[in-house]
């Protein structure tokens, strides 16, 4: 028997056969299904397939990285919204769209300096930078000219330096001879006073004997007066020397 609600079932059954089955097994009236109906949600199926696509791309990410970190490894702004005071900076927002462009959905016109920026860069500029572009330019070239005399003359030493190198050699070479006599001369005559000690005593004694060292402190200083006296004596003759010849000099002249 077909009757107006197993009618009104049996279309229904095509959209929800479960739901409306058990709906019209125990449902007695029209008005109670009509009622039931309209109060059932309505789903967007835009808002599911985009919540369905959400699920999607949550999977596909494996890295486990944080969703900032994840966006700036692809090339996106990392917060959608600000996270902290830094990002409510005039800096940072340039920052953000100097890298990142329209993405970022930072209005472009932040990047213009504002009055006081520019007031501030010129007051900054006279105080950095208080000379012209000519004047920086004539400094610059006095300094490379004076960088370039300094060369010349490190230069001009050098060759000169270099071009007595034989000579100081030479001079070096003669100092090491004429010490090498010196402290052979030296050996000598230290050898030729401990045999003159010896042959006072006239016996064998231990050079660490202080009579020994006593007799030998006493020839030395006796040498070093002997030495000292032939020097003087050396120089008043050549000094008599030159006397004499600048006397036979005077005498040529005047005859």
């Amino acid at each position: 028997m077909n009757t107006p609600i197993m009618n009104l079932c049996n279309r229904l059954r095509i959209v929800r056969p479960a739901y409306l089955g058990n709906f019209c097994r125990y449902s007695n009236t029209v008005s109670e299904i009509n009622t039931d109906l309209n109060d059932q949600p309505v789903i967007d199926e835009s808002e599911e397939a985009r919540a369905r696509e959400a699920e999607i791309e949550k999977k596909r990410n494996v890295s486990r990285l944080s969703a900032a970190h994840y966006n700036l490894i692809h090339d996106r702004r990392p917060y959608k919204e600000p996270m902290h005071l830094s990002h409510l900076t005039v800096k940072y927002n340039r920052k953000l769209y100097g890298k990142y462009g329209a993405e970022s959905g930072v209005n472009p016109s932040i990047c213009w300096p504002t009055n006081e920026d520019i007031e501030e860069t010129l007051e900054y500029e006279s105080v950095a930078y208080p000379f012209t572009i000519k004047e920086m330019m004539a400094m610059a070239a006095q300094k490379r000219k004076e960088a370039k005399e300094k060369i010349e003359l490190r230069e001009k030493e050098l060759a000169e330096k270099f071009a007595k190198l034989d000579q100081w050699k030479k001079e070096l070479n003669d100092r090491i001879e004429k010490k090498a006599v010196e402290a052979n001369a030296a050996k000598i005559r230290k050898e030729r006073l401990v045999e003159e000690v010896r042959r006072h005593f006239g016996f064998t004694l231990d050079p660490r004997d202080e009579r020994f060292k006593e007799m030998l402190a006493k020839r030395e200083k006796e040498m070093k007066k002997q030495e000292k006296q032939a020097k003087k004596d050396a120089k008043e003759k050549l000094l008599l020397a030159k006397l004499q010849q600048k006397n036979i000099e005077m005498n040529e002249t005047q005859n």
